[in-house]
């Protein structure tokens, strides 16, 4: 019942975002808000999340697992993508949207509320994991030739959400404690940015022309993302033999729609980024009613 309260919770943050935008259009403007975010509150998030539990050889291993199940799939999609789309656009959208899943908006504040602030941790290494294929693969299968790797990668590295969570790391890694009362205004930032976030997604849901739906990527689009991630990643779990816990924390992550950067790079490169924006919304509606599913699969496999 606490889980299911917090996720009803999550969903009232988007709704205020969502509703905001449509009362005040354009008065709202959610540029601001993504800069104050992944400025300055994303990397108290980081740093907060991966300063509250010892390093250990899991917390490094996790990301490694995730990037298995990504890469897996990736690999299945560049295959099966050629002999279904013609176009190449609908084959980039299906491959890059399918695999950039909502770890950061949606993941983190799902994870404390269905495993406790100490699933930070884990849903954050994911988090970042998530953005280095963003920013390198995710780029490449929007751009192609308009965007190189090494500019990519050029990209991924102003942001500094990922030099915060390196020196969480080292700060953890060396044994250093945080006094109490910092703690407090980490905790502080970590839950204004959540809250943030999640008024940012309902700012863009807001904006979604239902028109431009297309049943047939949406179908594999939501299919690969909402179903075939979360099994390969109980399948991973499985094989690499995860604590039921932080398994469980690596499905939820898989589980997420998909998330607002898609958005981003497909105006940024000029691919569909109304199509992609119909399929953000899509896949948040679809994980609405499946993820109870989810979680009584994972109770199942891992109690």
């Amino acid at each position: 019942m606490q889980a299911l309260i917090s996720i009803v919770a999550i969903y009232f943050f988007i709704f205020i975002g969502y509703f905001a935008k449509k009362v005040f259009k354009s008065e709202i403007n959610e540029r601001t808000l993504i800069l104050i975010s992944m400025y300055f509150l994303q990397p108290i998030l980081t740093f907060w999340g991966l300063t509250r539990t010892p390093i250990n050889p899991t917390l490094l291993f996790l990301p490694i697992v995730y990037l298995s199940v990504i890469f897996t799939t990736l690999v299945i999609l560049i295959i099966v993508s050629k002999n279904i789309f013609t176009n190449s656009k609908e084959r980039s959208i299906l491959i890059a949207t399918s695999l950039i899943g909502n770890t950061g908006n949606l993941g983190i504040p799902l994870g404390i509320a269905l495993f406790g602030e100490q699933s930070v941790a884990y849903t954050s290494i994911i988090n970042i994991a998530n953005v280095f294929f963003i920013y390198t693969f995710g780029v490449y299968f929007f751009a192609k030739s308009q965007y190189t790797f090494k500019q990519s990668l050029s990209s991924m590295i102003k942001i500094p959400i990922l030099w915060f969570a390196i020196i969480a790391l080292v700060y953890n890694y060396m044994g250093y404690s945080i006094n109490s009362n910092i703690q407090k205004a980490l905790q502080m930032g970590a839950y204004a940015t959540i809250v943030i976030q999640l008024i940012i997604f309902g700012i863009y849901l807001a904006q979604v022309n239902l028109r431009k739906f297309d049943y047939k990527i949406s179908f594999g689009v939501s299919f690969v993302k909402l179903l075939l991630l979360p099994i390969l990643g109980i399948f991973f779990s499985i094989v690499f033999s995860l604590d039921p816990l932080i398994a469980s924390m690596l499905i939820v992550s898989l589980s997420t729609p998909l998330a607002v950067n898609n958005v981003n790079n497909a105006a940024l490169f000029d691919c569909k980024p109304y199509l992609v924006t119909s399929l953000v919304f899509l896949t948040t509606v679809l994980f609405l009613f499946l993820f109870y599913f989810d979680l009584q699969i994972i109770n199942m496999v891992f109690k």
